[in-house]
Parts: structure tokens; C-alpha cells; sequence
């Protein structure tokens, strides 16, 4: 059966697929219906934070199947309670709303937002978003991710939304005096964006200025967060302390699963009929998210997940310096590298290819950069055989075009 084609027939073409059908996910690997292994090294676009079918999540999956699958949220979740209590001991004292996704992790903060403009004295309107952040793709954020292929002419709420450059304080500052926006929202690392590292001063003195001019500093942490940088989320690595943390991706550890952390003060705007959803949080993905918590902040996963990036990290930089130009830059944090090519988008889709046949999945973004979101359970070995593989490919391009 060519299921390529039946995905052309059936399934609308939102996204360009690999030529992978998958029929299993095992450890750090995805095994095809052939049965050959792929070494995942993007984990479905960072959700996969402890590789596929890790054993504790699949045994607190079990039990909680055992019990119910789904339950109104007129009635108490007991996964979804111990699970807020938990991100709230990791990260700041408030409250958690609880979704389905990252697009809607986001909705909720611009509602949220609106309803902390109501209650100020001073009139504040709109968000201030860095340049080429992504943010989501439904019409009420549309307009937040800074990335004109996505936000395209699709309508879109109608809220000031303000763009400027990372790392420029003076700009941000212009915007937070004259154009007085409610609220500042930011990926501590843009990752569809280029991953691009927020430098800890910049994360300082943007909180610094948020106090100053009474705006709500808003972390993004979707793609960063549940110890993709190395702490459980990346704001944690400038010590500044936001209004608002947005997570979902790693959270759910396979399932759907997203939401937000509201800061004391804020935590109280929401009342009865203001916001909600059916499915979030599902008790499945609550239960496998406190799983994700347990083994990355009690089983020492967050600690071998700092030592594992260590060492992708050491490999990659000493392959850069035998590259002969080929590697530009490495860039990003723990378990969030971007490795820019001295090649064409072309050349790089092709390398894309090319170790998809030998077994090891990557991901590209912004055309020439090769994306990796590994899992943090990532093993020396692995790294070892995909800096091999990569090496090679390398190696038989000339001017970034494959000569084999």
C-alpha cells in the first residue's frame, strides 16, 4: 500500500512530509513499516522531550487508562490538580490554565492580557513579539508570529501587535514608552525563527523595563520548556521572573497538552465562562505530564539531559572545526541546536535527504538551518553515529552540492 499517496489523496497538504510511514516508536528511534530505524532527532517537533514509549510514561499511561479517559471540567481532575500544583512549585506563584496546545496556550494569554488592561488605570493596548518569532497559527495570535509565510493576509484580531529586533533594548523601549503596550511577549530561544538564544542581559533588562513602564513580561516557553535547555524552562536560566509562562509541547510527553502559568495578581481574572475547553486537560495528558515531571525532576532526567546536550554539543563544535567552512555557526541551548550551513536551501533539503536514508531524522528551519530537538535521553553513541553520518555527507559536497 503507498500511503504517500493515499495522504495526497486524503489528507490536505498543510505540511511537506518525509517519505516515512511510521509504525512504531521505540527509545530514541522510529521504525518505519519496513522495519528500519530512524534515530529522531527533531521528536516531533520538541513533544518527544523523552523519546518515544518511555517506559515509566507508558506504565503511568496504563494506569491511568484503567480509571477514565475523560471527564467535564465540572468536576475535579485529579491529574490535572497535582499537575498545576507542580508547575506552579517549578516556577512562579499563581495559577495554571490548562489547554490543548501551544496555539491555544497563546489565545488564552491574549484573553488573559485583555483582561489585566481592563483593570489598570492607565490604558495600555497590544503586544509587543521579537522579530521572526513564532507564536501560533490560529487567527487571534496569527498576527504574533513575526514570520510573513504564515501570517500571510488572513484575517486577524484586531489588537496592536508591535515587532522589534532581539537584543535591541533601545528599540523595546521606544515601543514600551510611546506606544504603551499591555504586555511583552518572547521566546527565550526563537526556534522556528532560527534558533536564536535570547542573551541572559537582554532577558534582564527587558524585565527591568517591563516593571518600569507596568508591562506584563510574557515567557513563551513551548518549545523551550520541560528541560529542553537544560532547567525545566529556559526563562530560568536569566533568573528573571514573567507574568505569564506558556508550555505545551514536552508537557503532555506524547499526548496534546498545553496551557499557561498566571502569576499572583493575575491569576484571579479569569472567572467562570471567560475562557475554557473540553478536552483540556485530558486526564491522560495530565497524568503523563506529572510522569514527565517525575523522571526529569526526580529521576535525574533533567541532570542527564544537561550531561547528553554537553556532549551533542562538544561533538558538533569539533565537527565545525574540521568542516572546512561548510558549518557556519552552531548555535542554540542544551537540546536546542541550530547548525547553519554554508549551503542553499536546495543543498540543505538534500542533505536533509541524505541522512534520512542512513537512518537519522532532521528537521530544517529558515531554509539552511538543520534543526535538532533530540531527546534528552539522547546516548553518546547515537550523537557519536549521527556526527559520523553528518561528517560524510559534508564531506562529499563540493560548494555544498553532493558529488556521490
Amino acid at each position: 500500500m503507498n500511503w504517500m499517496e493515499l495522504d495526497q489523496e486524503y489528507m490536505m497538504p498543510t505540511y511537506n512530509r518525509l517519505p516515512i510511514t511510521v509504525a512504531k516508536g521505540e527509545g530514541n528511534y522510529i521504525i518505519d513499516e519496513n522495519g528500519k530505524e530512524y534515530l529522531d532527532l527533531f521528536t516531533g517537533l520538541a513533544v518527544n522531550i523523552l523519546g518515544h514509549s518511555h517506559p515509566y510514561l507508558m506504565k503511568k499511561l496504563e494506569e491511568q487508562q484503567k480509571q477514565f479517559l475523560h471527564v467535564s471540567n465540572f468536576f475535579l481532575n485529579k491529574p490535572a490538580i497535582t499537575l498545576a500544583h507542580r508547575l506552579i512549585e517549578h516556577s512562579v506563584q499563581g495559577k495554571v490554565y490548562f489547554g490543548n496546545s501551544g496555539a491555544e496556550a497563546t489565545e488564552a494569554a491574549v484573553k488573559l492580557i485583555h483582561k489585566w488592561t481592563a483593570s489598570q488605570e492607565e490604558t495600555r493596548q497590544g503586544i509587543v513579539v521579537l522579530k521572526n518569532s513564532f507564536h501560533g497559527r490560529t487567527l487571534g495570535v496569527i498576527r504574533l508570529t513575526r514570520q510573513p509565510g504564515i501570517y500571510q493576509d488572513y484575517p486577524a484580531a484586531d489588537y496592536p501587535v508591535y515587532e522589534t529586533e532581539a537584543e535591541d533594548l533601545e528599540a523595546l523601549e521606544e515601543i514600551l514608552k510611546y506606544k504603551k503596550p499591555a504586555a511583552l511577549l518572547m521566546e527565550p530561544v526563537l526556534g522556528s525563527g532560527g534558533i536564536m538564544p535570547l542573551s541572559k542581559n537582554f532577558l534582564q533588562e527587558a524585565e527591568k523595563l517591563c516593571r518600569h513602564y507596568n508591562v506584563l513580561l510574557c515567557m513563551d516557553e513551548i518549545q523551550t520548556g520541560m528541560g529542553r535547555t537544560g532547567t525545566l524552562f529556559a526563562y530560568q536560566h536569566a533568573g528573571v521572573e514573567p507574568d505569564i509562562i506558556l508550555f505545551a509541547k514536552g508537557i503532555g510527553g506524547g499526548l496534546p497538552l498545553g496551557g499557561l502559568i498566571a502569576k499572583t495578581g493575575l491569576d484571579e481574572l479569569f472567572q467562570p465562562g471567560d475562557h475554557g475547553t473540553t478536552f483540556g486537560p485530558s486526564p491522560l495528558s495530565a497524568a503523563l505530564g506529572n510522569a514527565v515531571l517525575d523522571v526529569l525532576m526526580e529521576q535525574n532526567g533533567l541532570e542527564d539531559g544537561r550531561e547528553n546536550a554537553k556532549y551533542l554539543l562538544r561533538r558538533l563544535e569539533d565537527l565545525q572545526i574540521r568542516s572546512d567552512n561548510k558549518i557556519k555557526e552552531i548555535r542554540g541551548a542544551g537540546m536546542m541546536l541550530g547548525v547553519l550551513l554554508d549551503a542553499s536551501g536546495e543543498e540543505v533539503k538534500n542533505l536533509q535527504q541524505q541522512l534520512l536514508k542512513r537512518g537519522f531524522m532532521v528537521n530544517i528551519t529558515q531554509g539552511t538551518i538543520i534543526r535538532l530537538l533530540p531527546p534528552l535521553t539522547l546516548k553518546k553513541e547515537e550523537t557519536d553515529a549521527f556526527i559520523l553520518a553528518l561528517e560524510e555527507e559534508l564531506a562529499a559536497r563540493r560548494g555544498g552540492v553532493r558529488t556521490t
